[in-house]
């Protein structure tokens, strides 16, 4: 079905409707009257990132709440915005403009030769702030560009969501702590994020944010991270919000994933290519209770922040693996996909181990690996709209390059190599579903022509349906780790550039099982349904 005319009934059937929920008994009353006050401010996040996304969002927001169907409020709401990412972002709302590369943090009209110019003629601090993550660029009355810090440019929202925050840290404040605690507790974050939005200075309430104490029961991740929506330079990022109810048990069981350093010694790269400053990242698992801002669907199953380059040099990442998220996707998508286009015998290989824990270390990886280039730039800066594309296939292929390592090391148990490379086959096509012009779905195009043409995934030309070969994955998987980490330590944008214009390719047997998986009715994703709301 042609994505232009697909129904909004159908566009909606496409992801499968899933209650975000957990265990909340162990909270205690203080803890349940902050949640309510946090998902206040995620809603008010909801509004910061349509205002990012692009300059009519608000007023179309409001114009269907009014006049529009239940189903384009709730596909706007869904996708926030009136574009379908997953189907090359096509226009779900008639009279919507095509979606904005930049989205709304530059000028429409401002081109990235004109942004590039503009810059040349800046200092270095100047350079700096107009290359921020944290503002956004506008034209003065003569025509020519400014900078603006998002603290001044979304401040109306922004001091309203502070006030939530302040307000849920002063009932967290009231829980019971003991004496020999160790780390930031949950209230002081959010102080300081608080601070943070008004400041413009977010390293600060990062490094918080990382040093949350495990004796926390609830995390709340909140702030401006990913650079997706900016895919025409890769340099503004994006408000979101997420309040998660950890599961401490889980998350001790995955701590033995920490050690990046053991990955990093191993990559099948020269030693310059090599990351220096790695941290030991901390992994937290938990229970989604909300998510508001950049949050569209395909929804996130585990994410791995601080994106900031300088918050990352000073205290590290942390892995943050959403736990029902993860198996909402694997029950109600990735298994039917899988009997659409894997070999039969291979099914066998499919678990939901080898899916959660791909997932994880996809996160871990993305501190792998240099994020410098080898003359000292930031690999964003360098590759800059392909960065994002390249750096999730990168973290994809270093994490199936890292399961094998660590199978073969005992690290991993319980999960075994075969089943690790047959599930990310099948996921391979459940994110190309999202659409190549989606960073994780062309980083994930790139990895699987790479590896059929390593012959290390096979199709069979009768049956159409993919496998793995056995003989030849290790050595393809390895090769493709090399390739992409050596293109981001070069910082080479034209290689880059050639290496997605090779690969990043939907071809004609991808093609006829992407059309299995559409004529079967398989969902291209869940939609959450969050029980918590209920309770404003």
């Amino acid at each position: 079905m042609s994505a232009a005319v697909r129904s909004l009934s159908s566009r909606l059937a496409r992801f499968a409707a899933y209650e975000c929920t957990a265990d909340l008994s162990h909270l205690s009353t203080h803890e349940r009257t902050a949640i309510t006050k946090l998902v206040k401010a995620g809603k008010l996040f909801d509004q910061i990132y349509l205002r990012q996304a692009w300059s009519g969002n608000e007023a179309l927001q409001k114009k269907l709440q009014q006049q529009g169907s239940k189903e384009q409020v709730l596909l706007f709401d869904m996708y926030k915005g009136p574009w379908a990412i997953e189907d090359d972002n096509v226009p779900f709302i008639d009279g919507v403009p095509q979606r904005p590369e930049g989205g709304n943090f530059y000028p429409e009209d401002m081109t990235k030769d004109e942004f590039e110019s503009w810059l040349q003629t800046l200092d270095g601090p100047q350079q700096a702030q107009a290359k921020s993550f944290y503002t956004v660029i506008r034209r003065k009355d003569d025509g020519s560009l400014h900078t603006i810090p998002f603290s001044q440019e979304y401040k109306d929202l922004l001091t309203s969501a502070s006030e939530y925050m302040r307000a849920a840290a002063e009932d967290l404040k009231k829980v019971e702590k003991s004496a020999d605690q160790k780390g930031t507790s949950i209230d002081e974050f959010l102080s300081s994020r608080a601070a943070a939005f008004e400041s413009n200075d977010y390293v600060p309430s990062e490094l918080d944010w990382l040093r949350l104490g495990k004796f926390n029961k609830l995390e709340v991740t909140a702030g401006p991270y990913e650079v997706y929506t900016d895919a025409m330079l890769g340099y503004k990022s994006a408000y979101e919000f997420y309040v998660h109810v950890r599961d401490e048990h889980s998350s001790q069981l995955l701590e033995k994933f920490s050690d990046l350093q053991f990955v990093e010694d191993r990559l099948p790269i020269p030693e310059n290519y090599r990351n220096k400053e790695l941290v030991a990242a901390p992994i937290v698992v938990v229970n989604q209770l909300y998510s508001g801002g950049d949050v569209a669907v395909p929804m996130t199953a585990a994410y791995n922040l601080p994106n900031d380059e300088e918050a990352i040099r000073q205290g590290g990442s942390k892995l943050v693996l959403i736990k029902n998220v993860q198996e909402g996707k694997f029950e109600h998508v990735l298994t039917p996909i899988a009997q659409q286009v894997l070999a039969k015998e291979q099914l066998k290989y499919l678990t939901s181990e080898a899916f959660t824990t791909h997932i994880l270390l996809h996160e871990v990886c993305h501190s792998n690996g240099p994020h410098h280039t080898l003359d000292g730039h930031t690999v964003r800066s360098k590759l800059q709209e392909f960065h994002s594309a390249i750096e999730e296939a990168k973290a994809d292929i270093a994490g199936l390059f890292a399961a094998h390592l660590l199978v073969n090391h005992g690290t991993i148990d319980n999960v075994k190599s075969e089943e690790f490379w047959v599930t990310f086959l099948a996921s391979a096509f459940r994110s190309i579903r999202f659409g190549i012009q989606e960073a994780h779905g062309l980083g994930q195009a790139c990895q699987l022509n790479y590896l059929i043409e390593k012959g290390g995934f096979v199709c069979d030309p009768s049956s159409k349906l993919f496998s793995v070969n056995f003989d030849k994955i290790e050595s393809a998987v390895s090769d493709l780790t090399r390739d992409i980490l050596i293109l981001q330590g070069d910082g080479d944008k034209q290689a880059v550039a050639d290496f997605v214009k090779r690969y990043g390719q939907i071809e004609k047997d991808t093609k006829a099982a992407l059309d299995r998986i559409e004529d079967a009715g398989i969902p291209v994703d869940i939609r959450p349904i969050y029980p918590i709301e209920k309770e404003l």
